[in-house]
């Protein structure tokens, strides 16, 4: 059983950059879809950024598109999250977790982690 565990998160100013990490145990992450999630207060939890088990494909949401950027380390069996740019709106706990197939965002395949809360200020 794979558990996944995001760090990273934290307090930061409109404008600020942060770097969110999702580190996996039990089962190489390495022949899985991966993707970011967010769940703000109130809200749903929402699709943010995917990428293909190579790494050779991402995609975003359309609202955080230009500034945030994912990426993989297969190896170290970790996938990071660079959000620059960042805005109040992107105040959210934020998860990590595999879909089950290209664009089919909220079928996955394992269970939800903790979570890392990113705080945005202004």
């Amino acid at each position: 059983q794979v558990q996944l565990v995001e760090s990273g998160g934290g307090l930061v100013q409109a404008g600020g950059s942060l770097r969110l990490s999702c580190a996996a145990s039990g089962r190489s992450l390495s022949s899985y879809h991966m993707a970011w999630y967010r769940q703000a207060p109130g809200k749903e939890r929402e699709f943010v950024a995917a990428i293909t088990p190579s790494g050779g494909v991402t995609d975003y949401a359309d609202s955080v598109k230009g500034r945030f950027t994912i990426s993989r380390d297969n190896a170290k069996n970790t996938m990071y999250l660079q959000m620059n740019s960042l805005k109040l709106d992107d105040t959210a706990i934020y998860y990590c977790n595999a879909p089950r197939a290209w664009r089919r965002w909220d079928n996955v395949a394992h269970e939800w982690g903790q979570g890392t809360q990113v705080t945005v200020s202004s």
